[in-house]
C-alpha cells in the first residue's frame, strides 16, 4: 500500500467534511454437524448456486445473519450492517461489538454445528491465518473477485483483503499542549500518564500494529518485532503508556488523550468528537509508517451459509465499497472503482496527502510478529 507522510498534523477541523479514504464462545459440536449438508454451504460463487437472484433467495429465506467485533464506529461497519438490512430481509446478530479479532476466533472455532456460530468473519492477517490452519473458511469468489489484486486475494480463494489503513497517532489538543507526530515524541516526560493502544496486543490485530510500528521506528523490520517491546516497555518504565483500552468514551473523559491507532478509526474520532467539544488531532507518525488491510471470509460451519455469502457480496459491491470509504478506510477494490467510475468522487478526494512508501508486512511476517508479542508483551508492560 503507497502512503505518503502527513507534511501537518490533521485537525479536527480540517477533517469536518471529511467522508472518506480509504469475542468468546461455548462448546464445539462435530464437524459435519450444521450448515454442512446444505448447497449454499458448498458453494464458491453465487453462480454455483445460480446467480445472484437465487443467492439473495436463499439468503432471505435464512433471515439472520451472525457477526463478530464489528464495532459500528470502526470503518463504518454501523452504516454497512444497518444498508445490508435495509437492503435485504435480514437480521444481522453483531455480537460483542467491542470485542477482537481473538475473540471472533475463538467464536468461530468452539461453535460448529450451533446456530450461534459466526457465519462471516473480519480478521486480521495472522488470526485470519490461524483460521485457516484450523480448517475453518470455506473458499468464496465474490463477483468483483477478479478485480482484487492478486497480493491481496488467496489463490484457493479462503479470505482476502477488504479494507485497510496506517497506523497513526490521535491527540486530544486541548488536553495536550503539544501534539506528538511521531513515536520518538512520545517517550517525552511532557506525555505522561497519556499514551494508550485500542486493545491489548496479543488479542487485538490493530494494538498488535501499533507494536509493529513502533519497532519499525526503532530500529526494527518486519521480521523483527522486539524494539517495538523493548519500545513500550520504556514508554511504561516513563508513566507515559496508559493500560486502559483507548475508545470514544475514554478520549471525551480524558482517559486515553493520545491514541496510537489505525488512521481511520483516529480520523473518525476527530469528526465524532468535534461537536461534543474535543480537539482530535491526527498525524501519521514518519519514523513507524506502517499500513495493513483486513481480511473477510466465510466460516466453513456457518448456520447460514448463503447469508454469509450475500454478505461478502454487499461489502465487495461498490455499495459496500464506498461504505467503507465514508469511513475513512480504503477498500480493497478501490483502484477499480477509481478507474470505472464507481467510487465516491467527493470521499476519494478527501484523501489526506501523505509522502512516502509505508511498511506492509507478508502473511507470515504478520504471524511471526504476533508470536513475538505474545510472548513478551506481558512482560513489557508489566
Amino acid at each position: 500500500m503507497k502512503a505518503h507522510h502527513p507534511r501537518r498534523v490533521l485537525t479536527a477541523a480540517a477533517l469536518a467534511g471529511l467522508t472518506a479514504l480509504v469475542a468468546t464462545g461455548c462448546g464445539s459440536a462435530p464437524d459435519d454437524a450444521g450448515a454442512k449438508n446444505s448447497k449454499a454451504a458448498k458453494a464458491e460463487s453465487a453462480a454455483a448456486l445460480g446467480g445472484m437472484e437465487k443467492l439473495v433467495a436463499a439468503a432471505e429465506k435464512e433471515g439472520e445473519l451472525n457477526v463478530y467485533a464489528l464495532a459500528p464506529d470502526w470503518a463504518n461497519y454501523g452504516e454497512m450492517i444497518a444498508a445490508f438490512e435495509k437492503k435485504y430481509d435480514i437480521e444481522v446478530n453483531n455480537e460483542d461489538p467491542g470485542g477482537s479479532s481473538q475473540g471472533a476466533l475463538n467464536a468461530a472455532a468452539k461453535r460448529k454445528g450451533q446456530d450461534r456460530a459466526v457465519d462471516a468473519l473480519d480478521l486480521g492477517t495472522s488470526y485470519m491465518q490461524e483460521a485457516k490452519k484450523q480448517g475453518l473458511l470455506a473458499a468464496y469468489k465474490v463477483e468483483g473477485w477478479d478485480d482484487i489484486p492478486d497480493a491481496q486475494k488467496q489463490p484457493d480463494a479462503s479470505f482476502m483483503n477488504n479494507y485497510g489503513g496506517f497506523i497513526s497517532i490521535g491527540c486530544d489538543a486541548e488536553a495536550v499542549k503539544n501534539c506528538p507526530e511521531t513515536f520518538d515524541d512520545l517517550l517525552k516526560p511532557e506525555y505522561r500518564n497519556k499514551v494508550a493502544l485500542n486493545g491489548d496486543p496479543t488479542e487485538s490485530s490493530s494494538a498488535l500494529a501499533a507494536v509493529v510500528a513502533a519497532s519499525l521506528a526503532n530500529g526494527g523490520s518486519l521480521d523483527d518485532a522486539q524494539p517495538g517491546l523493548d519500545f513500550f516497555q520504556e514508554l511504561k518504565k516513563k508513566g507515559n503508556f496508559v493500560p486502559a483500552k483507548s475508545t470514544l468514551a475514554t478520549i471525551q473523559q480524558g482517559e486515553t488523550p493520545i491514541s496510537i491507532d489505525w488512521d481511520y478509526l483516529n480520523l473518525g474520532y476527530g469528526q465524532k468528537l468535534k461537536p461534543k467539544g474535543v480537539d482530535w488531532q491526527v498525524v501519521v507518525p514518519a519514523d513507524g509508517l506502517y499500513s495493513r488491510y483486513y481480511n473477510q471470509s466465510v466460516n466453513k460451519y456457518a448456520p447460514h451459509p448463503a447469508a454469509a455469502r450475500l454478505w461478502l457480496e454487499f461489502v465487495y459491491s461498490p455499495e459496500g465499497q464506498n461504505i467503507w470509504l465514508e469511513g475513512f478506510s480504503r477498500p480493497a477494490l478501490l483502484d477499480a472503482m477509481k478507474k470505472d467510475g464507481t467510487a465516491d468522487k467527493a470521499a476519494v478526494a478527501q484523501i489526506p496527502e501523505v509522502h512516502g512508501t509505508s511498511e506492509e508486512p507478508t502473511a507470515d511476517q504478520e504471524a511471526k510478529a504476533k508470536q513475538t508479542v505474545v510472548q513478551g508483551w506481558g512482560k513489557a508492560v508489566s
